[in-house]
């Protein structure tokens, strides 16, 4: 028999908090803290992402408006906006991040069995960077260009789910070939990128670590052909070569054998070239590879359109990133919750749903799928029918 819990709760208790509770801990979030803790912190802002909350104001509003719901929520203190405000200025930024990373753990072991349309059993991954643009009067910190200010966002995601692995939010000027600098490099597995990321002494660490790449080539890229495999061009293949830099800079900055395969998009008219450092795998399936990249352009499409990261509740570079870190946490939520649950729906349909039954006593299954409560049958009533059904 269901107990009566909110909606809200239900979908908290999926959050493993003996672990937020380490995070708080490893970094000292509640230190002099008397009334608003980290865990009233983020509830609030999860509570901000899930029903789109456009600023400060508007989510104590709101808040105060269900007070008589705030304990059954998990929120134990005072709400207000400069407590808020004050807790995403100087509460450690990093305790959302490690949480978030916690999250993400779990989502990809749920994920793990996930097809992705390649039939290939190794770990995919896809890099790239988003910019979130921002007011420079209001973001003095985030520099891009001389009137305009900028974040980004360099993420990886595993293609099997579409969770993001790492995140690195910079200032806008940032190149994103630095990205590869701190990107942890797991061996065996793919990563999958733009041209951008083309530095060749950067790509010679995943040789280093027995890991495997996939970009495409620049035009002016100075190489010469070591040997050649023919290919089926009906497919759409032109070529697949085994090839060795010949630059005076990137020879030495990448000295081993390269692969070069060419391939010509009928449906869009292009014709893409990809180097990679896998020499045996069919040349079809790195096309295909680099075509399920597409994914992570369709992630940063997501949560742009479903969670707050245009608009910002503060404008200190702490207050940014501690609001990045929960809106990620939303999204893994989500996710883990949809696998959960064995849900069919899409992760859009599951926030929409969750954002107004957040406050219905409902077995949250119940709310986010079509199955409805089924009424007793006319002898378990107690009372008389006034009107025939």
């Amino acid at each position: 028999m269901y107990s009566g819990r909110i909606v809200f709760a239900q979908l908290m208790d999926v959050l493993p908090m003996h672990e937020f509770r380490k995070c708080v801990r490893r970094y000292e979030g509640e230190r002099r803290v008397r009334t608003f803790s980290c865990l009233d912190q983020l509830l609030c802002m999860t509570f901000a992402q899930l029903t789109y909350r456009e600023s400060l104001r508007d989510i104590v509003t709101c808040l105060r408006a269900i007070s008589n719901k705030l304990y059954h929520m998990g929120i134990r203190g005072r709400i207000s906006r400069s407590t808020i405000a004050d807790a995403n200025e100087r509460r450690d930024w990093r305790i959302y991040a490690d949480f978030a990373n916690v999250l993400i753990g779990i989502a990809r072991q749920l994920y793990v069995d996930d097809e992705f349309g390649i039939d290939l059993k190794d770990t995919v991954y896809a890099l790239d960077s988003t910019t979130i643009d921002l007011c420079l009067t209001l973001f003095p910190w985030a520099h891009f260009r001389r009137r305009k200010g900028a974040v980004k966002l360099h993420t990886l995601i595993d293609l099997r789910g579409s969770i993001p692995c790492f995140i690195r939010i910079s200032t806008g000027k940032m190149h994103d070939v630095r990205a590869l600098d701190d990107l942890p490099i797991e061996p065996g597995a793919f990563y999958v990128m733009d041209r951008g990321y083309v530095d060749f002494a950067r790509l010679h660490r995943f040789d280093q670590h027995k890991a495997f790449f996939i970009t495409r080539a620049k035009r002016n890229m100075d190489y010469g052909r070591v040997s050649s495999t023919p290919v089926d061009k009906s497919t759409g293949l032109r070529s697949d070569q085994m090839i060795r830099l010949r630059g005076a800079k990137t020879s030495l900055d990448y000295p081993d054998i390269l692969r070069r395969v060419s391939y010509y998009d009928t449906d869009n008219d292009r014709r893409f070239v990809f180097i990679t450092n896998h020499l045996k795998l069919p040349a079809l399936t790195i096309a295909q590879l680099y075509k399920a990249r597409w994914r992570v352009e369709l992630f940063f499409k997501w949560i742009k359109q479903n969670l707050r990261l245009k608009a910002f509740y503060g404008n200190s570079i702490n207050a940014l990133k501690t609001q990045v870190w929960i809106a990620i946490s939303v999204y893994v939520l989500v996710a883990i919750l949809r696998k959960q649950l064995g849900l069919k729906r899409g992760l859009t349909e599951i926030l929409q749903i969750l954002s107004v039954t957040l406050f219905e006593k409902t077995p949250i299954f119940t709310a986010l799928t079509d199955t409805q409560m089924t009424e007793s049958t006319d002898e378990d009533r107690n009372q008389l029918l006034l009107f025939d059904l």
